[in-house]
Order: C-alpha cells, then structure tokens, then sequence
C-alpha cells in the first residue's frame, strides 16, 4: 500500500489537482483494501457487519512502545487506536467524532476509515493487557448495523485504520485528523493507563500565513503523522495558554479543541529550536506533555490538515481568546 502511494505521488500542477490526485489515490487505497480482503483479512478491511463472537486485545513492542493490538481472530497483531476528540462524548454525552457523519473522503469514518472494534460479549484482555480497563460502548451509527458494542480502553472507543494493510503496520500513529467532526490526534494506545502511546516528540520551526491568507509567521511547531504514506511527517504550530496558573495544564474540553503535545521521552529540537528550553511536565493522567521554557504546550484542532485533501497549512489560533485562557504561537527566537 505505502509503495502504491509513493509511487503515484509526483509534483503537479496546482490545489485544485492536488485535491483530485489523492482523493484518487484514497480511492485506489479503498478498493485496493476490498480487493486484497478476498485473499487474505488486511488491518485495513472495513467492518460490515455485527460481531460473531468476543474481541481479543493483546499487547506488542514497537518503536512508540507497547502498544494495543487485536489480539485474536482475522485481525490477529492489526494495530489499534484512540481518537482525543472523543473525549467530547464521554463529557457531554455528543456524537462520536469518528462516526458516518458526512466527510470530505465520501466514507464513513467508524467503518471504513477507522474501523471500529466491535464485540459480541465482554472483550477479553490478552498478554499485558489490563482487564480492569477493558470496556464498551454502545453504538447505533455504523451503516447497516443496529446496536452494537465497541471495545474501549480507559474509556476511549478503539479503531483500527484503513491504511494498516498487515499486523505491525502504524500509519494511523499520531496523525493530526481534520477528518472526524471535530478533528482530532489518533495514537496509538499505551497498554498501562490506556494513554497514548506517543513516541519522541520532535520540535521545529515552521512558516505558515496567519489566518490562511495572513503574511507567513516562523514558529515553533511539532511533527506529527511519521507513518502517513499520505502526508509523512507534518508539522503543525503549538501554542502556549496566558492565563493565570498557565503552567497547570489544560483538562476535559480544553483538550479537545487544543490537545497537549504529548511525548514518551525527552523530546527532540530540531535545526533553530533550543533544545535546553525544551522540557516535560506530568498530566494528571500520567502522559508527558511538551513543555517551551516551563509552559506546556498545545496544538489546534483548527489547524489540522491533510495536503491535498482538505484543509492548507495555517496558523489559525494565534492570539485567540478561550474560556480557557489566550493562545498564542512561540515566534522564532533570532
């Protein structure tokens, strides 16, 4: 699959062809995905009907650590994932983020995109895994379904993503999503805790225009997406909160709209970044956050983007004005 893509993605002529080349290649990498699934049972296959039996999750070793993976059945060693935004439905109570809402790639997310794990029964905990975190949640929003139980982990529904093609494939780690309602970061999953298993984080700088359409400013932004055949090591601005108590970070719906920028390790400076202002600070939750002279730091869902499928690179929380404090971006330091 990832040789598909890299094979096709050339230089072209424009947005506007931009757009339609991968919306083609997500095209291909859909029907591609159906049609190996007659062989053979690919990460990426959709869910197409209600569950048979009880979901396995088990635990492996990766480069981003120990993470959750189905851990019985077609789908034996496929990774699995956490989308932040759905936090907004264990808070008020809201749609899923990743559901079959309309979207820019014309398929629904919980069943195409990022295919839910689904259950019939209590999900069992395999090797490493926690049992006491082991869940589900009711669904009535997969086509073609009706109820159905999808497994959760510390309370965040799991998916798996269409462009894991075998078992150990990550493409969907970290990927800074503009395609769920709202957007939002998927990660994998961290057996201990059920937190997002994140890898190092890495700091750059980053020009983009204010707004979209403002002069570009050059500031500190984090890479994300290091799997993504489709748009690969992105970055994105982070911000910092002015508030007063700024350095206690920011929780629940906060986080939905300006997630942490979060890290396993020490994170890493990039060419221009000082790397002795960079720092670590502990979330209630026990994740790492990114910290820029003591201040954590946050991304915005408002900035998300996929080149040439929907969405521009752009600073769009500058200076902007929350129940939660002001943002703003880190300029470069001459």
């Amino acid at each position: 699959m990832r040789t598909l893509f890299r094979r096709l993605r050339r230089p072209i002529a424009g947005p506007a062809a931009a757009a339609a080349l991968t919306l083609a290649l997500v095209a291909v990498a859909l029907q591609f995905t159906s049609a190996a699934s007659a062989k053979r049972s690919s990460c990426g296959h959709p869910v197409t009907r209600a569950p048979t039996g009880r979901a396995t999750v088990s635990a492996r070793s990766t480069s981003f650590g120990r993470v959750l993976v189905v851990g019985s059945g077609a789908y034996a060693g496929c990774s699995l994932y956490l989308l932040t935004s759905d936090q907004l439905h264990a808070l008020s109570g809201a749609h899923f983020a990743c559901s079959d809402n309309a979207n820019v790639l014309k398929k629904p997310c919980d069943t195409v995109l990022w295919p839910a794990l689904l259950t019939k029964g209590a999900p069992l905990a395999g090797k490493g895994v926690n049992p006491k975190l082991l869940g589900t949640v009711s669904r009535t929003d997969l086509p073609g379904m009706s109820k159905v139980r999808q497994v959760t982990y510390g309370g965040y529904p799991l998916y798996r993503f269409f462009l894991d093609a075998t078992p150990g494939a990550t493409e969907g780690a970290n990927l800074f999503d503009p395609v769920p309602s709202p957007g939002g970061i998927w990660y994998l999953v961290n057996p201990r805790g059920g937190v997002p298993a994140t890898g190092q984080a890495r700091l750059r700088l980053e020009s983009a225009p204010v707004g979209g359409t403002g002069p570009d400013r050059t500031v500190l932004a984090v890479v994300m997406n290091p799997d993504f055949s489709v748009f690969p090591h992105a970055s994105f601005p982070v911000y910092v909160r002015s508030h007063k108590g700024h350095k206690s970070p920011c929780k629940g719906l906060c986080t939905v709209y300006w997630p942490p920028v979060l890290t396993s390790k020490r994170p890493k400076a990039e060419a221009g970044v000082n790397r002795h202002a960079l720092g670590i600070v502990v979330r209630p939750d026990g994740t790492h956050q990114v910290t820029y002279n003591g201040r954590p730091l946050y991304l915005f869902i408002k900035d998300a983007y996929i080149k040439g499928v929907t969405g521009t690179k752009s600073i769009n929380g500058a200076g902007a004005h929350t129940p939660w404090g002001v943002f703003n971006t880190i300029p470069r330091v001459p």
